[in-house]
């Protein structure tokens, strides 16, 4: 009886969540097939499987949207965005979480409020101050935006991964010798490698699938980003679903394997902060 009961019990849990992980994988799954059928096969049946493998739908979208280009842009943004706000938000985190200054608190609630502002009713006040600076349309016009959106989430994230944290090390490290920099990158940062692989998830994916920026401060063809390579595959009165799908799945790989690489780190993190929480 116990053992029945025990099996209804892991029923009840596993099924729905089961259930739920399908609803999660399958989109993927669809937008993978989907990608190499023909615009025929897909418009009769969306859901069918293909009947015939057509890879020449990633060549011709790769090709048709210049999409070597707008990866190479995307990664360019995504990069950097992700090294400045990995270290700037790593030592804000640091000292937000070790320290009591006067002003500590005007910081957070600065940061807060930017967390609270839309973003996107800014772009016109941003577009007006980067064409005043000459900054407005070149390389560096998305990377100061994309690190200001950024920061507020991954330093709330770092200070208070930090806080569960003794300072314990800190001490035995001073005592050693070791200066604030050296115990704050030698010895705190690969303690917070689970957290810090959160704020690696959040900001890639965000600054890789960032499109309203980038459709206004943008406009030379040479340094436009792959959400605006998407819409090539649209017009007015047609779209070419099998290429944007193409492209969709093309777009959508470096965002899956950089989760798949951090996500056990990031599970790490998550039951550290519930154990320490």
């Amino acid at each position: 009886m116990k053992k029945l009961k025990n099996l209804l019990l892991d029923l009840l849990v596993n099924v729905p969540i089961t259930i739920l992980s399908i609803t999660c994988i399958f989109p993927v799954v669809w937008l993978g097939y989907s990608s190499v059928k023909t615009d025929a096969e897909f418009t009769l049946n969306p859901q069918a499987l293909p009947t015939k493998i057509h890879l020449t739908n990633y060549i011709t979208a790769w090709k048709k949207a210049s999409f070597g280009t707008f990866t190479f842009n995307s990664t360019y943004n995504s990069v950097i965005t992700l090294f400045l706000v990995l270290i700037i938000s790593f030592v804000m985190g640091y000292i937000l979480s070790r320290y009591r200054f006067r002003g500590r608190n005007l910081i957070y609630m600065i940061l807060l409020a930017t967390m609270m502002i839309p973003v996107y009713a800014l772009i016109v006040p941003i577009f007006i101050q980067e064409k005043k600076m000459g900054i407005l349309n070149t390389r560096v016009s998305l990377i100061p935006i994309y690190i200001a959106m950024e920061l507020p989430t991954s330093v709330f994230l770092i200070d208070g991964y930090l806080k569960g944290i003794s300072v314990d090390l800190e001490d035995a490290a001073s005592i050693d010798g070791a200066g604030v920099l050296r115990t704050m990158f030698t010895i705190m940062m690969p303690i917070c490698r689970p957290i810090m692989s959160t704020v690696v998830i959040l900001t890639f994916m965000h600054v890789w699938n960032e499109f309203a920026f980038a459709q206004v401060l943008l406009t030379d063809e040479a340094i436009k980003t792959i959400p605006i390579g998407l819409t090539y595959f649209t017009s007015q009165y047609t779209t070419s679903y099998t290429l944007l799908l193409a492209s969709l799945f093309m777009a959508t790989i470096p965002v899956l394997l950089i989760y798949l690489f951090f996500n056990k780190q990031v599970m790490e993190g998550m039951m550290a902060g519930a154990i320490k929480g």
